[in-house]
């Protein structure tokens, strides 16, 4: 039986929602809708529903070919109001696809960045942006992404190149790799591509977005993705919502960046902005932990006006959606856009304070404030502290991402970190940074260090969620 209904709409642009409708757009999309209609800076876009990927579950890919007029109407709709054209030769139209599930589940289902991008359009966003290493830089980019996210092609083959060239260049960070060597980059990008799935890298982009959306619908059912669902109790059933974006860039130079912002402390609850963010760089650059990102506080130094219209705008969600806020910001060409907002992980000792707080400031009730701080919370409370008398000798510096303390044996390697974490052995996983496929040996230890990374990297915002004590951005080990 056909699970499509007469009337019932599956495709919703930004303007047509609210945070309210969370259930059906999936948290980050029902907020996105509810931050345009508060006027904030948010690029176009539109939102496929959970119930479409419900129906996706149960029909599977000819479901697709139902809910594709659909999307083109949309993205006709996203090309008039940009005036670019998807797959255009002169002024092409980037999209992001992202997932949105109606319960936050941080990095635990996938995005794709930078969509539309071909042979062709890669040398018109050069002419457009004047800028040919910005252009094949976005474009190495997205082949990396959709063949991990949508071939199914492990990023090791493609970390290798990068690695290969960042050595034989003698440089540190990709954004000092110059264009000729990333146009290079490309073509062994695309050949990996090949070699690994027997065909060309997609270069139709409708091509290209379909295979993404469905990509993002099967990702509600991916390893990580049933394993935080368990560990969160989280029900199976919900789906996950699909958000399609006009891509805005934080790579485009110096007066370009990217970052994540809360409003308050999510480690201590201090109502002070806390974050991060990094100059010309890609949201993904933050989040994957793969340069050590400035704190926000310094933003102060590089722009003021726009630390403070970012103060303006953390203020104006907090008080709207009356809890502590994680918001996903970028800056293309001085331009502030906001891309994501959600209430914060945070650890328990933060939970009581910003509660408590809320309700000291008006913003919240004390029986609101009650739920705010849940009993697994108040068990967090009760784990072990370094003593603050006892003298210490540090071997190595990071940054407190998590607190608490932690014994265990040091494990590198995650498959390792579950197996013995299952056996009831105290494990510390060392890792250069984590990523979403971590969760299964994430899970079984006790404690988290990182080389790489910020206070809002993955494995930060994990560990908060979990529970256990996290050190990021240890950049003193070697490995």
């Amino acid at each position: 039986m056909s699970v499509v209904r007469a009337g019932v709409k599956y495709v919703f642009r930004f303007d047509e929602g609210n945070a309210g409708m969370v259930a059906l757009l999936g948290g980050k999309g029902a907020n996105l809708a509810e931050m345009k209609m508060l006027g904030l800076p948010v690029p176009n876009g539109f939102i496929i529903s959970t119930e479409a990927c419900r129906a996706y579950m149960k029909e599977g890919s000819k479901w697709l070919d139902v809910l594709w007029p659909k999307v083109i109407e949309h993205m006709h709709y996203l090309e008039h109001i940009s005036g670019k054209i998807f797959g255009g030769s002169e002024n092409p139209l980037l999209v992001s696809v992202r997932s949105g599930a109606p319960v936050s589940m941080p990095g635990m289902m996938d995005t794709i960045l930078n969509l539309g991008l071909n042979d062709k359009t890669v040398k018109a966003l050069a002419d457009n942006s004047k800028d040919l290493r910005f252009a094949y830089d976005c474009y190495r980019r997205f082949i990396q992404m959709f063949a991990n996210v949508v071939l199914d092609i492990e990023l090791d083959a493609f970390e290798d190149v990068l690695h290969e060239v960042k050595q034989r260049l003698d440089v540190t960070y990709d954004y000092q790799i110059p264009a000729e060597e990333l146009q290079e980059m490309v073509s062994k990008f695309k050949g990996i591509v090949k070699e690994k799935v027997g065909k060309p890298f997609p270069q139709d982009p409708w091509v290209q977005l379909k295979m993404a959306i469905e990509a993002v619908f099967k990702s509600w059912n991916n390893k990580r993705a049933v394993t935080y669902r368990k560990i969160a109790n989280i029900p199976d059933d919900l789906g996950t919502a699909v958000t399609v974006m006009e891509m805005v860039f934080g790579n485009l130079g110096e007066d370009c960046g990217t970052g994540v912002l809360f409003t308050r402390n999510p480690s201590t609850g201090e109502k002070k902005l806390f974050g991060e963010f990094l100059i010309n760089a890609q949201g993904e650059d933050v989040v994957a932990g793969i340069r050590t990102p400035q704190p926000i506080s310094l933003l102060k130094e590089v722009n003021l006006e726009l630390y403070n219209e970012l103060a303006r705008v953390a203020e104006l969600l907090e008080k709207h959606f009356r809890d502590m806020q994680d918001i996903e910001f970028t800056v293309e060409r001085g331009k502030l856009y906001i891309l994501q907002t959600r209430s914060g992980k945070r650890t328990a000792k933060a939970a009581v304070k910003v509660a408590a707080d809320m309700v000291n400031e008006g913003i919240i009730d004390e029986q609101t404030a009650v739920t705010r701080v849940t009993p697994k919370e108040i068990e967090q409370l009760l784990h072990r502290q370094v003593d603050p008398s006892v003298q210490l000798c540090p071997i190595a510096n990071g940054i407190a991402a998590s607190p608490g303390a932690a014994v265990g044996k040091v494990v590198f390697d995650v498959d390792e970190a579950e197996e013995r974490g299952k056996k009831g052995e105290p494990i510390i996983l060392v890792r250069p940074e984590t990523t979403p496929e971590d969760i299964h040996g994430l899970s079984r230890a006790v404690g988290l260090l990182t080389s790489r990374g910020g206070q809002t990297s993955h494995a930060a915002l994990v560990a908060r969620s979990l529970g256990i004590p996290c050190i990021v951005g240890c950049e003193a080990i070697k490995h």
